[in-house]
């Protein structure tokens, strides 16, 4: 039998004094052949990502390898040096990473970044470097490679940026690729292709391939064999059907519960009353210049419409670039719709000035999809809870119990209140984020892709937490997400966009048995993998 492309012996990776707990990862044995798929799943903290940047030897200073054997293709990784791991780097592994704008560099043209590969690696002349990366931009399929070369990060969409770095990774035929969680902020459509790609490219190249997910879906789709992490610790490695149709351990059937069904529960009661948050034939145009002077005009969105009552969630779905977001950062005025009625409560806030609008923002408050973004990371958690509720009149003792009660509510210590957001997890964040949005004591919440980037099990507890505080306060819910299992799950009615414009909506239950547009049953689809 052949030397596997990537074997790990008996892994231990040693936490700094003071961790939560000794090692990173420990024990930890797996074997990956060529052309061969290998998914690590686990909760946020299991090690995942540990171990992956302890083969490609990119742990930080404070973490360091304690035991174990790493080898690729019969080579110690850990007794390599810092020039021979550089080498290897891109000619014999590559590392596809979850958050392309953290990959890229936004100074540098995305040629020219691969370009630096090419430069380091190979002896090539500039015209064969070009004319490489162009032939494997066209291979990912990335439109216009001419202008994708010439192009910076942050003038593509997620999809075509995740291609770059895919791109970066693949271009010299790796023996090993390392991918981690590289679909997690991709609608289902393009994570679709992105997995297609990775297949494709693993079956021309005969790579092996580790990829780190917490979607059961993709794992289902791609998965050779299976490892399950927890804090650190391997649970359960086996062939994919057998991990996933008949898991041996206690940890692995709490994940597998905790994957979201996309068949819709029974539907609720349907709300009554008028609507908290309602918007009608709202439209945002762009206007831009050409390089003659010709003025372009950009739909973003067009004559989009809703209701969101007291007590109800509304789901917004479609793929980037349909105009969820837009749809929805209009409808609570962070940017000015071109057109339409927008109402909060009886009041019509389409084109109401700012100074005026600013007293009325309490009623509606939203909840982002990176709380790292939206909480101040130099300011303590009981600094951000407060804030919000001082702006709107409660006395500084008032808000500091609201603040008390609210942690209470999102089940976190109180004492959490004098800690800084860098001291939680990321779950953990997310409930201070929807603590935040509270102390408004707001009519509406709007939850932005609030759940994308969290692991199944914390999903599913801040899922629950949402329906809580629902019920509990009346709240009415504008939930915009890309995970069409979320939406079945949470929303009592659905909206599909598409090119900026609604091409279907009704209640949930209803529209996931049958859908009635092209588009819908594309995205249906597209959902990776069946429920496990």
């Amino acid at each position: 039998m052949s030397e596997p492309v990537l074997r790990i012996t008996d892994l231990q990776v040693a936490l700094p004094p003071g961790a939560d707990r000794g090692h990173a990862v420990r024990g930890v044995t797996l074997a990956i052949p060529a052309g061969k798929t290998l998914c690590v799943v686990g909760e946020s903290g299991s090690g995942k990502s540990v171990m992956a940047t302890t083969v490609m030897g990119l742990l930080p200073r404070e973490v360091r390898v304690s035991g174990g054997e790493v080898m690729l293709k019969g080579e110690s990784l850990l007794a390599a040096g810092p020039a021979r791991l550089r080498q290897l780097r891109g000619q014999a592994m590559g590392m596809v990473f979850q958050e392309p704008m953290t990959a890229l560099n936004p100074v540098m043209g995305c040629g020219d970044q691969v370009d630096e590969l090419l430069r380091t690696h190979t002896r090539w002349g500039a015209a064969q470097r070009k004319a490489e990366i162009l032939r494997v931009f066209e291979r990912v399929k990335l439109p216009e490679p001419d202008r994708i070369y010439r192009s910076f990060p942050h003038q593509l969409s997620g999809g075509q940026r995740q291609r770059i770095v895919i791109a970066m990774a693949v271009i010299l035929k790796p023996a090993l690729l390392i991918c981690d969680e590289p679909t997690t902020a991709l609608d289902v459509t393009t994570q679709k292709e992105i997995l297609s790609l990775i297949a494709e490219l693993q079956r021309e190249q005969g790579a092996a391939v580790l990829f780190i997910t917490h979607d059961m879906g993709v794992v289902a789709e791609i998965a050779d064999e299976v490892l399950v992490m927890n804090q650190g610790l391997p649970v359960e490695i086996g062939p994919r059907d057998q991990v996933l149709k008949a898991p041996r351990e206690d940890y692995t059937r709490m994940l597998l519960a905790a994957v979201p069904s996309i068949v819709p529960p029974p539907a609720r009661s349907e709300p009554t009353g008028p609507a908290r948050l309602a918007g009608q034939a709202v439209s945002k145009t762009y206007s831009s210049r050409d390089w003659m002077g010709r003025e372009r005009s950009t739909y973003a969105l067009q004559e989009a419409a809703v209701a969101v009552r007291a007590g109800e969630t509304v789901g917004i779905v479609g793929e980037s670039g349909s105009g969820k977001s837009t749809f929805a950062r209009c409808l609570i005025r962070l940017i000015d719709p071109s057109a339409g009625q927008i109402q909060w409560g009886h009041t019509e806030v389409a084109s109401l000035a700012e100074a005026r609008l600013r007293v009325l923002r309490h009623r509606v408050q939203v909840v982002f999809q990176d709380p790292n973004r939206s909480l101040n990371p130099r300011l303590r958690v009981g600094q951000s809870l407060i804030e919000g509720a001082m702006n709107f009149g409660a006395t500084r003792a008032v808000a500091d119990e609201r603040a008390a009660q609210l942690m209470d509510r999102v089940r976190l210590p109180r004492e959490g209140l004098q800690r800084y957001p860098s001291q939680f997890s990321g779950g953990q964040r997310q409930r201070l984020a929807i603590a935040r949005a509270l102390a408004c004591q707001p009519h509406v919440l709007v939850a932005d892709e609030a759940v994308s980037a969290l692991d199944v099990s914390v999903q599913a507890q801040i899922l629950k937490l949402l329906r809580e505080i629902q019920d509990e306060f009346g709240l009415g819910l504008l939930f915009i997400t890309h995970d069409l299992r979320v939406a079945a799950q949470l929303c009592d009615r659905v909206i599909v966009m598409h090119q900026g414009r609604i091409v279907e909506q009704g209640a949930t239950a209803q529209l996931y048995a049958a859908p009635q547009h092209d588009y819908t049953r594309k995205l249906f689809a597209a959902a990776p993998g069946a429920t496990p």
